[in-house]
């Protein structure tokens, strides 16, 4: 039989039967139109209704039950048949929902189920379609799910991890596992998607995971060490008084102490510079997260040694300290309260983000959240260098006066 779909006559109308066939999964109960059709159209829509339709009609409706007939009967064969293979959306939608509903059990199963930031990261996989995108690619979500049920982990180089646990040691080098994994991370630590490189270092080491113990780093200024080569030259620049970047490299050569009775931290490097050249306390500054190399260096600190901890006054500094005192029992926080932050120069710019508590301090984000301004360390240069210079700092608040 001739190929009706390139047929003049009816072109136009089973290509619209294809249509409804798609919609509806196959269903002949419906009917299609066509506006102006030509004449080769209106004869075959006499011919198949049995119903005359004058010339200049400006729209004519078929039943697909009656194109189904006078196909079987001119033609042998079937509407379905004749118009070819079509898409059955109605069950790819249903096979669609039933992988997505897959996916929901699995991450019920995780072990960070119910957690708030991670029922938030899988509501917005479901918002934004990123679901459904999954079912439709090669990538496993269970595997996403594994990834983050073993994290976070201690200083482990990304490789090592992706082969013990995914079993490919480049299973988090590229491509959407990586992406998903690291939009987790984001949602867990409550911080922006990364946009570059320093970003997702940054996201990586918050989970434990090292891309490379070269790039990560941690500047330091006046901390004297022992142990190795490396012991031996921040021992130097110790006094020097000059600035030294270690590598977690280094950190991993030898083991290192550090016997000092309080180390400060700070997170950007304009209070250390501000403090080089001068014999003042240890200083470690972050650069911002964390890395994974002062990790390492902190964890080299003699007993007894306290942790003098700040940073910026914006909600990313907050959740930093937080973070930080909880992971060091033996740190406390320097020049993060309340009365430290109102008694600054709060110009600074507006908060953004979502707010965070400060558990040492409740008055610091009750007064953060008031004045609606963020202020960064460099405003406070001056206090926090006369800190490091006396090797003091404010005392830890009492747990009574932090309503603790």
């Amino acid at each position: 039989m001739p190929d009706l779909t390139t047929d003049p006559g009816w072109r136009r109308l089973l290509a619209a039967a294809r249509r409804s066939l798609e919609r509806t999964g196959g269903s002949l109960a419906g009917s299609i139109s066509l506006t102006a059709p030509d004449e080769p159209e209106r004869h075959v829509v006499i011919g198949v209704t049995g119903v005359h339709r004058p010339a200049g009609v400006s729209r004519v409706t078929v039943r697909l039950s009656e194109i189904d007939t006078f196909l079987r009967n001119a033609h042998s064969i079937d509407l379905p048949s004749a118009v070819g293979p079509f898409r059955d959306r109605p069950a790819e939608r249903a096979t669609l929902a039933e992988a997505r509903e897959a996916m929901l059990t699995l991450a019920a199963a995780s072990r960070h189920a119910g957690g708030p930031w991670f029922e938030e990261w899988i509501g917005s996989l479901r918002r934004d379609g990123t679901l459904t995108r999954i079912t439709r690619s090669e990538l496993t979500f269970s595997r996403v799910l594994t990834t983050l049920d073993a994290l976070p982990v201690s200083a482990e180089p990304i490789p090592v991890f992706a082969e013990r646990v995914l079993g490919n040691t480049k299973a988090l080098a590229e491509g959407p596992m990586r992406g998903l994994v690291l939009r987790a991370l984001a949602a867990w630590h409550q911080v922006k998607p990364p946009t570059g490189a320093e970003q997702e270092r940054a996201l990586w080491e918050m989970a434990g995971l090292v891309p490379d113990d070269l790039a990560s780093q941690v500047l330091v200024l006046n901390l004297p060490a022992t142990g190795g080569l490396l012991g031996d030259w921040l021992s130097s620049a110790t006094r020097a008084h000059v600035p030294f970047r270690v590598t977690l490299h280094q950190l991993r050569l030898t083991p290192l102490s550090l016997p000092v009775p309080a180390i400060y931290v700070c997170e950007n490097p304009a209070v250390l510079r501000a403090a080089a050249g001068h014999a003042t306390a240890p200083l470690i500054c972050t650069e911002g997260v964390p890395s994974a190399a002062v990790h390492t260096l902190l964890a080299s600190r003699a007993a007894g040694t306290v942790i003098r901890w700040r940073n910026d006054f914006d909600w990313t500094g907050i959740r930093l300290t937080a973070a930080a005192l909880a992971r060091y029992p033996d740190a406390v926080p320097w020049r993060m309260s309340g009365a430290d932050y109102l008694d600054a120069d709060t110009i600074g710019l507006p908060l953004t983000g979502a707010p965070a508590a400060s558990p040492w301090d409740h008055s610091l984000a009750e007064a953060m959240t008031g004045t609606g301004r963020s202020l960064m360390e460099e405003r406070l240069i001056d206090t926090l260098l006369d800190d490091l210079l006396r090797g003091i700092a404010t005392p830890p608040v009492p747990a009574g006066e932090s309503g603790l």
